[in-house]
């Protein structure tokens, strides 16, 4: 019996049938672009993978092949073979092959034993792709690999268009971009052969694939068969290293945190196709900075890029460690980390956190401080240790008086520089009330201590006070003093007689008393026994005065060494008397001497006593000195009155005299001239030249004084 064949080779004999059976002219290039190899477990040095075959249709004169892979190489007789013992080589492999006429690129992928085995459609999937046409009178095309960073010489080729029925004098034409269209003149083909051309170097991380177009014309442009697309692939280079775009890199990890805890992730960017080996990435720590307490701190994921610490927790101790920050130099390596692969490398700052797991402590049990009796402010700092972050809530104290304040005449405050407690003094202390003060203190931090951590009884002190005792000045009792006289009483009259008496009761001082201010000068104190009387008149009215009540100072001396004063105040209260006479206002007017209305001013009255020494006032015109039926002097209100006249006056200045009483008991009174001056007035002009040097219209004067009429 002979031995069955295999569905596979049947297949492929039919596929090599029908495409020998076409009788083409040769294509130049690869005969098969597209290989399958299955994956073994460890590809041997020096032994055939596959065989490729390349013919550039002249002889393959001068043919060198290029791999994508630094591990494997072509020999001349077209046999892919690996240049060492290796287990793994990516999803991908591409062959270039070249000659000075043609060139063509072949890929070759790598799959598991299972994928090897396609099915019927991927196998005539190969015929329909492959470089030989299946129809005649048809724009066959394939598609072309061009490898990127391709070096001069310029245009080469790098494929060819098949029409195996093209009529007499039809021309191929190309278009797309890359052609016709920006960026253009990159590919050109030549109209009669259809060969394609590049005419510079690509860059695949620029444009990674072309969709370009080809059709037939006639001589007269005109299209007779197409467009096909013809899609050009640009084959990726290891031409671009990993780089860090994401600094800068800090992470932080908390001290005591367990071993494998994740403290930041570092991922690098390649611009090269993701879907090689050139931009598969692996990452490694190249250095780390300090090497203490161990030079492998940190472990980071070659694959994920993930750094964890692989220390035990009792390493990871922030307060034993040399430098709580450490810098990793993190390198990222394509080629899967292969020795060939670029590098990049970036700096990861880890900052070791601190946790609140040392309680403050005071430096001592017990602090001294001493304070002068009435002074305030700080008496005493009190130190604390603590092995935490200085600039974490951890480190920062918080104090508490928990005993010994009941007054609360102490506080005290963190100093935010030092730590310190400071114990302040707030109310004034009294010596002759305690001299001895003791305060029990107690130290905590702003943030919780952690649960297996507590306060022990270094976190708390005791502070003993001493007071010591001051001269202190006499006390006026009350102060202020106060006293209401009449005022104008008669020089000697006593006013009152001070009482200062000395806080230092244990000092047994004798006290002497003293003027401190008196303003106007009236008043005397007996130095012996306190005695205010008066030396002068008070006059309610002076401008020392305000609001009826004037204000002296008096000082209290001890007979200490050196001697204490203190202050007292005396307030006088005057009781008004009618000691003033109420004055007029103004005391001058005008008239004309034609007026109709024969009103001349009106009259205000004021008096610097009080009421009821004041208004109503009463306005007269003194009889004795002016001839009755000329003047004549009306009550208007309380404060004010209206000087008229009988009959016009002839041109001339008068002097009128005005009387005006209070209302006091016995009421007084004041006489005051009041100027009239009679004026021309013609064409709305006042003439009073030849009454005086006065200039005020009448109109004026009456103005003014309803004005003020109306203000009262």
């Amino acid at each position: 019996m002979q031995p069955r064949t295999p569905l596979l080779c049947v297949l492929l004999s039919q596929v090599l049938m029908l495409t020998s059976a076409e009788g083409l002219d040769c294509t130049p290039g690869f005969q098969q672009k597209v290989f399958y190899i299955d994956q073994p477990a460890e590809f041997i040095k020096d032994q055939a993978i596959l065989n490729l075959t390349f013919s550039d249709c002249k002889g393959n004169d001068k043919l060198r092949y290029e791999v994508s892979s630094p591990y494997f190489k072509v020999n001349n007789d077209g046999s892919l073979v690996a240049l060492r013992n290796i287990t793994a080589v990516g999803k991908t492999l591409f062959v270039h092959a070249r000659t000075p006429h043609a060139e063509d690129m072949a890929e070759l992928v790598i799959v598991g034993g299972k994928d090897i085995q396609g099915s019927l459609q991927d196998i005539f999937k190969f015929a329909r792709t492959s470089p030989v046409p299946r129809q005649k009178r048809s724009i066959v095309v394939s598609p072309i690999l061009i490898p990127e960073n391709q070096r001069q010489p310029f245009p080469r080729d790098v494929g060819k268009v098949v029409d195996s029925d093209r009529p007499e004098g039809s021309k191929f034409r190309l278009t797309g971009k890359g052609v016709d269209q920006e960026p253009k003149g990159i590919f050109r083909i030549n109209e009669n052969t259809g060969s394609v051309s590049v005419t510079r170097t690509l860059d695949r991380e620029t444009i990674a694939t072309y969709q370009l177009f080809v059709e037939t014309t006639d001589v007269n442009g005109k299209t007779l068969e197409g467009p096909v697309p013809l899609e050009v692939i640009v084959i990726d280079q290891n031409d671009n290293r990993p780089i860090f775009r994401e600094g800068p890199y800090i992470g932080h990890v908390m001290e005591g945190s367990p071993t494998g805890t994740t403290v930041m992730r570092m991922t690098a960017f390649d611009a090269d196709d993701p879907a090689t080996d050139n931009a598969l990435l692996r990452y490694n720590i190249r250095q780390q900075t300090p090497d203490k307490p161990s030079p492998n701190m940190f472990y980071i994921d070659p694959e994920k890029g993930d750094i964890v610490t692989v220390v035990s927790p009792a390493l990871l101790d922030r307060e034993t460690l040399e430098n709580p920050k450490y810098e990793l130099i993190i390198e990222a390596q394509d080629m899967a980390g292969l020795d060939v692969g670029l590098t990049g490398t970036a700096t990861a700052t880890i900052m070791i956190d601190d946790k609140n797991d040392h309680s403050p402590k005071f430096t001592k049990k017990e602090f001294q401080a001493t304070v002068e009796e009435g002074a305030v402010g700080v008496i005493v700092n009190l130190t604390v240790e603590d092995k935490d972050d200085p600039t974490t809530g951890a480190w920062r104290a918080a104090y508490t008086i928990i005993n010994g304040n009941p007054g609360q005449s102490f506080e005290i405050h963190t100093n935010p520089q030092t730590n310190e407690g400071m114990l302040s003094v707030v109310k004034p202390l009294d010596y002759e009330i305690s001299a001895f003060h003791t305060l029990l203190i107690k130290v905590e931090n702003e943030d919780p201590l952690v649960p297996d951590v507590s306060y022990g009884p270094s976190s708390t002190a005791t502070v003993h006070i001493t007071v010591l005792d001051v001269n202190e000045g006499p006390v006026f009792y009350p102060d202020p003093m106060m006293v209401t006289k009449r005022e104008n009483i008669s020089v000697g009259s006593v006013l009152l007689t001070v009482n200062a008496t000395d806080p230092d009761s244990l000092q047994h001082q004798t006290i002497r008393y003293s003027v401190y201010k008196d303003p106007a000068g009236w008043l005397n104190i007996n130095p012996i026994n306190g005695t205010v009387d008066t030396r002068a008149v008070l006059d309610r009215e002076s401008p020392f005065v305000h609001n009826s009540v004037y204000t002296a100072l008096f000082l209290a001396i001890d007979s200490g060494n050196p001697p204490a004063t203190g202050t007292g105040t005396l307030l006088i209260t005057l009781e008004d008397v009618n000691d003033n006479a109420p004055f007029i206002y103004p005391t001058v007017a005008e008239v004309c001497d034609d007026a109709k209305n024969l009103s001349v001013v009106i009259l205000g009255a004021s008096d610097k006593d009080l009421h009821p020494n004041t208004d109503p006032f009463k306005f007269e015109i003194h009889k004795q000195a002016v001839p009755d039926k000329v003047w004549k002097i009306s009550k208007i209100n309380n404060t004010h009155a209206l000087v008229s006249l009988f009959q016009n006056l002839n041109k001339a200045n008068y002097h009128l005299p005005i009387m005006v009483t209070d209302s006091g008991k016995p009421p007084m009174t004041n006489i005051t001239d009041l100027r009239v001056q009679v004026c021309s007035c013609k064409n709305s002009k006042v003439d009073c030249n030849a009454a005086g040097d006065l200039h005020s219209s009448v109109t004026s004067v009456l103005l003014l004084s309803l004005f003020s009429l109306a203000c009262l």
